[in-house]
């Protein structure tokens, strides 16, 4: 009996790791061309990293590229869209290595901006990004239009996409409340908290140029700051010291 039980056992496990092996396989997917070129001109994290690291950086979006599909709504989805897209989704988590989002199946590009209802036409259209829930759970949704003039626009701070990989990042714990687990020693979580509400009290106090929707809530906040951190550290760091040298810890892992 007892060597019956030890035989489904073994078979228990072995077609457990055949399903694991077989949810891993990834199929490679070709650079798209003027990758590096794009990576070079118009991403700035990219421009700080050294040789190996771009290399490593380029390699992890093209592993992106072949794990999440990139859908276009009334919109052609062209290789400049799947770059920003790649690139959007590994700068906030470069420094963790093996880091997957297994909370995104498919990212699905408008061409503008939309409603929460997710429709493209008349009034109220004020969203350009978002994270789905329920029946598109999963998915993201991001404009293409803003998209593409977050990494055109040199001198702003603004980055949709970087901004909604953040909240998945923010949501790989359950809960998109600005405290990002998977990424924060828990040495740091108090002071974030703390420079976090500091931060939003100078907002609504419009003491700050961090743009006011980082004041809706914690989550918005670390988001927002975000794209500041990663699209301006140089203005980030003059204008938000602290909070710079903080952010830079939690994104760097140390």
């Amino acid at each position: 009996m007892e060597t019956v039980s030890l035989i489904i056992f073994v078979l228990i496990l072995f077609f457990a790791a055949i399903k694991l092996f077989k949810r891993k396989t990834i199929i490679p997917v070709a650079a798209p061309p003027g990758l590096k070129k794009i990576l070079t001109e118009q991403v700035p994290f990219y421009q700080q990293l050294l040789p190996p690291q771009q290399i490593q950086f380029q390699q992890r979006m093209l592993r992106f590229l072949a794990q999440i599909k990139i859908t276009g709504v009334k919109t052609i989805v062209e290789d400049i869209d799947r770059i920003y897209i790649a690139a959007s989704a590994i700068i906030p988590v470069f420094n963790f290595k093996g880091w997957e989002y297994f909370n995104l199946h498919e990212v699905l590009l408008y061409p503008d901006s939309f409603d929460d209802e997710y429709k493209q036409q008349g009034g109220g259209r004020t969203i350009l990004g978002m994270v789905g829930n329920g029946a598109m759970n999963h998915v993201m949704i991001l404009s293409q239009q803003e998209l593409r003039q977050a990494f055109t626009n040199t001198s702003g701070k603004e980055n949709t996409a970087i901004h909604e990989f953040v909240h998945l990042i923010d949501k790989t714990d359950g809960d998109i409340d600005g405290v990002p687990v998977s990424l924060v020693d828990k040495k740091y979580i108090v002071p974030w908290l703390q420079l976090m509400h500091s931060e939003i009290n100078r907002i609504k106090e419009k003491d700050s140029d961090i743009n006011p929707y980082g004041a809706t809530n914690e989550s918005e906040f670390f988001a927002v700051a975000s794209e500041y951190f990663f699209e301006r550290p140089d203005l980030f760091s003059e204008k938000h010291p602290e909070l710079f040298q903080l952010m830079e810890k939690i994104f760097k892992g140390s």
